[in-house]
């Protein structure tokens, strides 16, 4: 599945889901729930992680909110710190900001 890529913004990974079965060498087909109909179920091993247990890592489905064109909406909700980069020439600022459905140390 492909969401407006932001570069370093673009969502992290949901989940953990299932793994049914091993298609092939480098292919695992996953259990997807039914609001990730229109998503292929298989996906390469370099798209997957290995799912560590821990109460914070778990992003449930319900806070995805993802439009019929399967893109995803970024909002900012607050501005945590910002500063000016001095180069010789120009002055570039720079801004720490706190993202909706982020915890604040995945701030960016």
């Amino acid at each position: 599945m492909r969401f407006v890529q932001k570069g370093k913004l673009s969502p992290r990974f949901i989940g953990p889901y299932e793994v049914l079965e091993r298609v092939g060498a480098v292919a695992y087909k996953l259990a997807l729930p039914p609001e990730l109909d229109k998503i292929h179920n298989v996906f390469h091993v370099s798209m997957l992680r290995r799912y560590r247990s821990d109460p914070s890592h778990v992003f449930p489905i319900e806070s995805i909110e993802v439009i019929p064109n399967l893109t995803y909406e970024e909002e900012p909700i607050q501005i945590l710190a910002h500063e000016t980069k001095d180069l010789r020439n120009k002055k570039i600022p720079l801004v720490k900001v706190l993202w909706r459905n982020y915890s604040g140390k995945e701030a960016t």
